[in-house]
């Protein structure tokens, strides 16, 4: 696989966003965000987004431009119109309010509604951890999942992401679906034309299956049975039913769905250890918990205890150095999408 550099891809899929007439600064926000992604090896929601991303918007199902609205509901809280726009930029713009209002008043709400997916939610999560708020970032996905003892899909793969900032060590990051597997991985799967494990995905007649395309048609269970299942009804209330938003099947979908808008719903929590715990040094204890978890030994075959995200962010520091891997069909598609614009791909 050929190896490109982080700004290099940011640019590029900047230019092209750009040249389907996205502001700069919400070009800029959407091609990092699925840099991210690819940079932290969820190769799901990278730069293989670019696409979908640019067919919503150029189709109008997306206003990638339209004006963010922001109602404040007491101190703590608020609640943002995201008009339509570009679910990356509307996340952003709402994480960094939740921290804003919780360096005043030590925790901070923002609920999202009128918005679109928003791509890897440790996009907004990672950044607010390393500025030393601990962050919370979920959303509600069109109707692809079915609740434990459902015989039909209702909630989406409703992702959920906390970081956590612990001192001199790297935050602690969680990312991750409610469902088994995110839905972008079987779609990764399916365009690579590779087989998935008989236990990601259901058929739509309710049978495990190891095909793709089937598991597409499908749907996909949530992780730990009941569990997820409720983990995921938690964030479908919050990110869907509190803020406005649409909710169970009424979500619009983003691959199938070009006659109605998505309006998907997000949800962001921020704290400020230093202002909800003044007297504690939050960093310091932090660090006794990770350097206590680390000193633990290792399981069966196991080299090392690695703590969440941690994988993740030697990937990072990796792809940084040495560049960012793309499978040959994405850098296809990319030279094919710069093509149309009459831009250049440097693959």
């Amino acid at each position: 696989m050929e190896l490109f550099k982080k700004e290099t891809l940011e640019s590029f899929c900047s230019a092209v966003y750009q040249a389907a007439g996205v502001l700069k600064e919400r070009a800029d926000v959407l091609a990092a965000s699925m840099v991210h992604g690819s940079l932290r090896g969820v190769e799901s929601h990278g730069v293989s987004r670019t696409g979908i991303y640019l067919k919503r918007i150029t189709s109008g199902m997306v206003r990638p431009n339209a004006a963010l609205k922001i109602e404040r509901g007491g101190r703590s809280g608020a609640v943002m119109d995201a008009g339509n726009t570009i679910g990356q930029f509307a996340a952003s713009e709402a994480s960094k309010l939740a921290a804003e209002l919780a360096e005043e008043n030590g925790i901070g709400c923002v609920g999202v509604r009128g918005s679109n997916h928003f791509g890897a939610a440790s996009f907004y999560t990672l950044p607010l951890a390393q500025k030393g708020c601990i962050a919370l970032a979920m959303s509600n996905a069109p109707t692809t999942m079915a609740l434990w003892g459902a015989g039909k899909p209702y909630t989406g793969t409703n992702p959920l992401s906390y970081a956590i900032p612990a001192g001199k060590y790297e935050p602690l990051v969680l990312d991750m679906a409610t469902s088994i597997v995110a839905r972008g991985k079987i779609r990764r799967a399916w365009k690579k034309g590779e087989k998935i494990p008989p236990d990601w995905a259901i058929d739509k007649d309710g049978n495990p299956t190891e095909d793709p395309e089937q598991a597409l048609e499908g749907y996909v269970l949530p992780f730990g049975g009941p569990k997820g299942s409720a983990i995921a009804l938690f964030i479908e209330a919050m990110a869907g039913v509190l803020t406005g938003a649409a909710f169970g099947p009424s979500l619009g979908s983003m691959y199938n769905d070009f006659d109605r808008e998505q309006n998907l719903g997000h949800f962001f929590i921020a704290a400020a250890p230093g202002v909800l715990a003044p007297g504690l040094d939050f960093g310091k204890r932090m660090e006794a918990m990770v350097a206590e978890i680390k000193a633990l030994p290792p399981s069966g075959g196991n080299e090392k205890v690695f703590l969440p995200g941690e994988i993740e962010a030697m990937t990072e520091k990796d792809r940084t150095e040495n560049g960012i891997p793309l499978e040959e069909d994405v850098v296809k598609e990319l030279q094919e999408l710069g093509a149309a614009y009459g831009l250049s791909f440097p693959g």
